[in-house]
């Protein structure tokens, strides 16, 4: 069998980072289009409360980026060392396009949100994003 080139544990973590951060984005774009909104937290009626849409869309958009995060580091690792079927990387890069293709399809409808009321949201959820899927890809390469 021929020797394998290990990959850089730097580009691995790159990679799966910027692959949970993208799935981040895809969760929040997918959940403003169902209702979900980020924003509920900087609504100044003192009257009500944060309505339960809001904890939930932080809450998936940080489990979809560490796990996006994690998962992928795991997968990168175990295809540069040779272990990960060739079906099963097709099977992959297909459910991530889809899940790509889908958020943009959501991305494209009108808001409802204000303009820069959704500027900020969607920067708090890359920020969000970005900060676990590091977290997943990093404890994924420390447990490989």
């Amino acid at each position: 069998m021929p020797e394998t080139t290990p990959f850089p544990s730097r580009l691995i973590l790159a990679a799966a980072a910027i692959s949970g951060v993208l799935l981040a984005l895809a969760m929040h774009m997918l959940g403003a289009r169902f209702g979900l909104d980020l924003g509920g937290l900087w609504r100044s009626d003192a009257t009500t409360f944060m309505p339960a849409g809001s904890a939930l869309a932080w809450w998936l958009i940080a489990t979809v980026g560490f796990s996006g995060g994690y998962f992928t580091a795991s997968l990168m690792h175990s295809a540069a060392s040779g272990q990960l079927p060739r079906r099963m990387q097709h099977f992959l890069i297909a459910v991530g396009v889809l899940v790509l293709v889908g958020a943009g399809q959501a991305a494209s409808g009108p808001s409802s949100v204000p303009t820069f009321a959704g500027f900020l949201t969607g920067l708090a959820a890359l920020g969000l994003g970005a900060l676990m899927a590091f977290c997943g890809a990093h404890f994924a390469l420390r447990k490989a």
